[in-house]
C-alpha cells in the first residue's frame, strides 16, 4: 500500500471509538486545558489558527482577495484581505472568526459520530497546510509548523487508540474554546480595549451595537457545543 493509499484509507475508513471512560477523560482534559491559565495560554494559539482560518476562508468565499495571515506571540492574529470596505462580504468575513473554532469542532463531532476519527486528523492537517501558504510572518510560520507536525506525527506514527483519543480531545477542545474566547472578547471590551475587535468592527459595518455581536457569537458557539456534545454522546452508549 502506497502512502497516499494509506492516507485515503484512513480518511474514508471507520475506526472503533475508544472506551467510554477514555472518551469522558478526553472531555475532562479539554475542560482543564481551557480553564487553567498555564495550559490555556499555549493552547490558545490553536484557537487563533482556527479563528484566522475562518476569516481567510470567508474572505475567499465572498470574493475578497486574501492578502495574508499573521500570528503573533501573544496568541492574537490578523487576516488581511482586499475588497469592498463595506457590504455583505466584509460582514461575513468579520463574523467568521469567532464562529470558526466552534464550526470546526462541530464538523469534527459529526465525523466522530460516523466513526471517522482519522478523518478528523487528516482534515485538520489539510487545513493547516492550506493556511501555511498564506502565513506572512516568522512567528506565524513557527506556530503553524509546530501545529502541523503534532497533528501529522499523531496521524502517521501513533497507534490507532492514541489517534482516536487525540481526535476526541481536539474536538472537545474546539467546542469548549469557542465560547471561552468570546467571554475573553467581552472582558477586553469591558476594559475599553476592544474598539478594533471583530464585534466592534461588525458594529460599525452593520450599525448594530458590538454587544449584540458578542451575544451572537456566544449563542452560536454554545449551540455548537451542545450539538457537538450530542453528536459525540451517543457513541458513549455501550
Amino acid at each position: 500500500m502506497t502512502r497516499l493509499q494509506r492516507i485515503w484509507t484512513d480518511i474514508v475508513g471507520v475506526q472503533d471509538p475508544p472506551a467510554i471512560t477514555a472518551i469522558w477523560l478526553t472531555a475532562v482534559v479539554a475542560v482543564l486545558i481551557v480553564m487553567l491559565r498555564p495550559t490555556w495560554r499555549p493552547a490558545r494559539h490553536a484557537v487563533t489558527i482556527a479563528h484566522e482560518g475562518g476569516h481567510a476562508l470567508a474572505a475567499l468565499v465572498t470574493g475578497r482577495k486574501l492578502s495574508g495571515i499573521r500570528l503573533h506571540s501573544d496568541s492574537s492574529g490578523l487576516t488581511l484581505s482586499r475588497g469592498k470596505p463595506r457590504g455583505l462580504g466584509m460582514i461575513v468575513t468579520a463574523a467568521a472568526g469567532y464562529t470558526a473554532p466552534s464550526l470546526l469542532g462541530l464538523l469534527a463531532a459529526g465525523l466522530l459520530h460516523q466513526r471517522h476519527a482519522l478523518a478528523v486528523l487528516w482534515t485538520a492537517l489539510l487545513l493547516l497546510t492550506a493556511m501555511l501558504l498564506k502565513i506572512r510572518n516568522f512567528r506565524g510560520l513557527y506556530v503553524m509548523l509546530v501545529a502541523g507536525f503534532v497533528v501529522f506525527a499523531v496521524s502517521w506514527w501513533a497507534s490507532a487508540p492514541v489517534q482516536s483519543l487525540f481526535a476526541y480531545l481536539v474536538t472537545w477542545f474546539l467546542l469548549l474554546a469557542g465560547p471561552k474566547t468570546v467571554l475573553e472578547l467581552q472582558a477586553t471590551r469591558r476594559r475599553g480595549r476592544g474598539s478594533s475587535s471583530d464585534a466592534d468592527q461588525l458594529g460599525r459595518l452593520t450599525r448594530v451595537p458590538g454587544l449584540f455581536w458578542v451575544g451572537f457569537f456566544l449563542v452560536f458557539d454554545l449551540a455548537a457545543l451542545v450539538v457537538g456534545a450530542w453528536l459525540i454522546v451517543p457513541r458513549l452508549v455501550p
